[in-house]
């Protein structure tokens, strides 16, 4: 056994592993393991040698995806880190921006994030930089000295520097950068020229402290993850994806963290997308169904769409990332009374641990895999490949208790009321990613991802009038397998401030030259050589007098480059906001991107079986609608045969999900061994 591939994500609730070799392809769920996410790791390469006769010595790739970052933050986990700003601006990661996001609440709550460096560690020095990037006061030596004492006497791990108009001229926060690390080479050290070159100085100040924040913890936790590797004798580098949907080498990752906040969900993106292009569909919208969240997001003609900002822990994140919205909503999700009689499900979570009541770990609260297993659409011996068992009563009696007896419910009719409630949360998330954004999700296929994806899709499709449900071979992993579908991706950004009708073309050019630079320079430690590096340019833009950014995609072969790029900024204006309107626009960021695809992998296998060896049993079960449970069959999914259809009311199952097929759906295995579902019409 050789030239094996190993894809490992690491969730909220379980630990996703791919292994792909050949003909072979090895799945499995572990337990995450929150207080050091590495055990889970080594869990899984233990697993893969015992179970499946993997050696170590035989791994050649090896991905990952990691919410340490994400959950540094989320937790208040990260460094201690100290701020230093231009002199005057101290407190603009406290002042932010007037805008609120919660315009009525009656108890005002911050929503800057201060935490990051409270008033005692936020120091100023004397200089300035013009808004054309010209020395308007040099730095003072003086000034700089006694900031970083201070700082260091506060007992700092990392220093954020961010210095006014330092994206057009750098040369001051390089300066501090080499003081800091003569005297302190132990603490970090994050500049906002180099994180977010980019103007708005509260966003690039929030963005580069965050930077500094998860730094020490990125690079010990990627450090010790590189050192399990080795003891194990897997010679494979250990690459890491990236927000943007990139893999990147672990110790370029480790100089850019706050790249990795949706690392995980870009990758089940990516997944979902490689299993559609196999099966022939380009315009998709996935949702992946984990054990706390789910993650939703639209492909359109075989692109993932990408953002150039996101919000983690309701805090602004200026950097490029695939377009997905997370939903409080999942397998793990609590579902509760409110004060008023309602019902509700979520945000909170049961998690791994101890998990929902079923698992019998000590967890007392409902959750919607408890109402599954209520409805009979889980079988409790097969649970996660038969890994885990669940106690259908203890699942009965959570829901009795705090949900069928408070709200005066039967107990079928408050399990599938937690269905009904999370599904309608779940579409309106689907919504957000399609309708707002000017896609009709009619003319979309959906794709659900992770353990729960299958048990809801249908439902899902059905509210939001979607014909076809594609389910990948194993989509409760395909954020694994996203992570060996990746390209390995590497992008470098600079302001560069224009109006479209006095740009010129040759300057443009030359900028987006010096981002090539940069960007080639990251390529180069990936050690693709024998790869074909692809590169491509955008802008971001906005009408004059506009504040709202978009990028779109600058094209140095078009006959009259800017007429293009001025044409495509006003078709991407109309989808997005339903409108466009002639006047003109500004060039407010160039980017560079370059990319390496790596060798294509077949994740999804091949359906070999024999036709009508499919069905391994029946079992009751109640669907939305009808006023009594069904007598239902249960098919194993890999017995399915290509070509067969299976038609609702319906259950398959698989190690890593099962999925639902209610009355009036069939289902059959398409290419890449994928499942489409799909919806028959009314006559």
């Amino acid at each position: 056994m050789s030239g094996l591939s190993v894809g490992i994500d690491i969730g909220g609730t379980f630990t996703d592993v791919i292994c792909v070799g050949g003909a072979d392809t090895h799945i499995m769920k572990v337990p995450s393991t929150r207080a050091d996410p590495s055990q889970a790791v080594q869990a899984a390469l233990d697993r893969l040698a015992a179970e499946h006769g993997v050696p170590a010595a035989s791994i050649e790739r090896f991905c990952h995806g990691t919410t340490v970052a994400t959950n540094a933050v989320i937790e208040r986990k990260g460094a201690r880190v100290g701020l230093i700003a231009t002199e005057g601006f101290r407190d603009i990661i406290e002042i932010g921006r007037q805008m609120r996001r919660q315009m009525y609440d009656l108890r005002l709550k911050p929503e800057t994030p201060g935490w990051l460096a409270p008033g005692a560690r936020r120091v100023e020095v004397r200089e300035r930089i013009s808004a054309k990037g010209d020395i308007v006061q040099p730095l003072d030596e003086d000034s700089m000295r006694a900031a970083v004492e201070r700082l260091l006497a506060e007992g700092v791990d990392a220093i954020a520097v961010s210095l006014l108009f330092a994206f057009l001229n750098p040369v001051h926060e390089r300066r501090i950068r080499d003081h800091i690390a003569a005297v302190a080479p132990h603490v970090a050290v994050s500049l906002s020229s180099e994180v977010d070159p980019a103007f708005r100085e509260y966003e690039r100040t929030v963005v580069t402290a965050l930077d500094a924040y998860v730094k020490p913890r990125v690079d010990r936790y990627l450090g010790q993850m590189a050192d399990h590797l080795a003891a194990s004798d897997v010679p494979a580098s250990l690459q890491i994806m990236q927000s943007r949907g990139g893999l990147a080498a672990a110790e370029v990752a480790r100089e850019r963290p706050v790249r990795l906040f949706l690392s995980g969900p870009a990758a089940g993106v990516l997944g979902g997308s490689a299993v559609g292009a196999l099966a022939g569909f380009e315009n998709l919208i996935t949702i992946d169904v984990g054990g706390t969240s789910s993650d939703i997001a639209l492909v359109e003609r075989g692109r993932t769409l990408l953002r150039a900002d996101m919000n983690v822990d309701g805090y602004p994140v200026r950097v490029p990332t695939v377009d997905v919205t997370s939903l409080g909503a999942g397998g793990g999700s609590i579902a509760w009374a409110d004060s008023g009689g309602g019902l509700r499900v979520g945000p909170h979570s049961a998690g791994a641990e101890p998990g929902p009541a079923c698992y019998a770990a000590g967890g007392a609260e409902p959750t919607v895999t408890d109402a599954s297993l209520t409805l009979g659409y889980l079988d409790p011996d097969y649970f996660a490949g038969g890994s885990l068992k669940l106690d259908r009563g203890l699942a009965e009696t959570a829901i009795r208790e705090r949900i069928a007896a408070p709200l005066a419910f039967g107990l079928v009719e408050a399990a599938l009321g937690i269905h009904r409630v999370v599904n309608a949360q779940m579409a309106d998330g689907i919504r957000l990613v399609s309708v707002k954004r000017g896609f009709d999700a009619r003319e979309f296929v959906l794709v659900p991802l992770g353990g729960g994806g299958g048990i809801h899709a249908t439902a899902l499709a059905e509210e939001l009038e979607i014909d076809r449900v594609l389910v990948p071979r194993f989509p409760g992993v395909l954020s694994a397998a996203g992570l060996l579908a990746a390209p390995i991706e590497h992008e470098r950004s600079c302001a560069y401030h224009a109006p479209v009708a006095d740009a010129s073309v040759a300057a443009i050019r030359e900028a987006c030259d010096a981002l090539d630079r940069g960007a080639a320079a990251l390529m180069e430690r990936e050690h693709v050589q024998g790869l074909t590096v692809h590169r491509r340019y955008a802008a971001d833009m906005a009408y004059v007098g506009q504040s709202h950014l978009i990028e779109v995609g600058l094209d140095f072969e078009a006959d009259d480059p800017l007429d293009a790029l001025y044409r495509d900024f006003e078709a991407a204006h109309e989808r997005i906001n339903g409108h466009a309107t002639g006047a003109p626009a500004k060039i407010v960021n160039l980017r560079a991107i370059h990319r390496a695809d790596l060798p294509g992998l077949d994740f999804g296998g091949r359906a070999g079986a024999e036709p009508g060896r499919s069905l391994k049993a029946h079992r009751e079960v109640h669907f939305a609608g009808l006023p009594a449970a069904v007598r239902t069959e249960i098919h194993d999914r890999g017995r399915i045969a290509a070509g067969e259809t299976i038609a609702g009311p319906a259950i398959i199952e698989q190690d890593d999900t099962t999925t639902l097929l209610p009355p009036g759906w069939t289902a059959r295995v398409v290419s890449g061994a994928a499942l489409l579902l799909e919806r028959a019409r009314a006559s």
